[in-house]
């Protein structure tokens, strides 16, 4: 029987090829140019080792692109991509909107976000996404899902919030109620809150006329129709009129009852408004919704 009882000193620094005799190594290495090569200078080396030592005094280490899955890294951006493609080693980038998974195609995070609600704004009973959280909470908070359970104590219309009910009345559309006007609302509520919650204190009340205001061409200023009372611009002449009739240019009679707010508003309307926004904390949207009958129907004091 035969056995190669020959031993090999010398080892090629590149390749896996081995010599009995450092001559040839160094003579293979010559020829195929398998000398340690620093990654960033044109310098060779007699061995890795001293090749590392000349890169890590010098900062000549070349950058690494590491396999976004596995452990290997590589010199080239290209070798790692390629192998990335060939072991399907590419890390899931599209993140749910909720949790932390992540996911490798859109379709399949929507399909997640969608079986468990983790839309950051969406209503799952109308598969419906919205751009922000605002515009899903007043999506919520529509005749869509709140119906119209808030009813007009006169004509018994409904409306789906205070503020919707408190416009009908004080704009003097109520066809039960046609002499409700902003004004006589204002002295009803000014009589059950003595205390100033949510209006203000005053020495008396400033009659205001409910006289119709009708602007004319002349409110034209070359750019567009203007207000000659705030100089805001309006697009058309019933534009302009409609402001001209609301509550725009009114005393502001009424203010938010949190104390850390107070802001002022000229019509309840306003003021149910700004409650519902819930923007200054001070009440939920329901119970401001509970409170709008209290304020038309009830014979106590104002408390919110």
């Amino acid at each position: 029987m035969y056995y190669d009882d020959e031993e090999y000193e010398y080892e090629c620094a590149s390749c896996s090829m081995e010599f009995t005799y450092k001559e040839d190594c160094e003579e293979h290495m010559d020829d195929y140019g398998h000398w340690p090569e620093c990654e960033v200078c044109p310098a060779t080396f007699r061995s890795q080792r001293a090749c590392n030592q000349h890169m890590n005094a010098r900062g000549h280490w070349a950058p690494r692109y590491d396999c976004e899955t596995c452990t290997r890294t590589f010199r080239l951006q290209g070798a790692a991509t390629q192998h990335m493609n060939a072991t399907r080693h590419w890390a899931p980038k599209i993140p749910c909107e909720t949790c932390s998974n992540k996911f490798h195609t859109q379709s399949a995070a929507d399909q997640h976000m969608k079986a468990l609600s983790h839309y950051r704004n969406y209503c799952k009973s109308c598969d419906r996404r919205f751009d922000n959280e605002n515009n899903l909470r007043m999506h919520l908070r529509s005749k869509i899902h709140k119906g119209r359970d808030i009813s007009c104590p006169f004509c018994k219309v409904g409306y789906t919030t205070a503020s919707g009910l408190s416009h009908h009345l004080e704009t003097s559309s109520c066809p039960s109620a046609p002499y409700l006007s902003r004004e006589t609302i204002y002295r009803m509520v000014r009589e059950r809150d003595p205390n100033g919650v949510i209006t203000h204190k005053q020495i008396g009340w400033v009659e205001e006329k409910n006289a119709a205001y009708s602007a004319n061409l002349r409110s034209w200023n070359g750019n567009g129709y203007e207000c000659y009372l705030c100089h805001r611009q309006f697009r058309s002449l019933t534009a302009l009129n409609q402001h001209l009739n609301s509550s725009a240019h009114k005393q502001q009679v009424y203010h938010c009852p949190n104390a850390g707010c107070v802001k002022p508003f000229a019509a309840l309307a306003g003021l149910f408004n700004h409650l519902e926004s819930e923007s200054c904390s001070f009440m939920r949207f329901e119970r401001v919704q509970q409170s709008v009958s209290e304020v038309f129907q009830g014979g106590r004091l104002i408390a919110f």
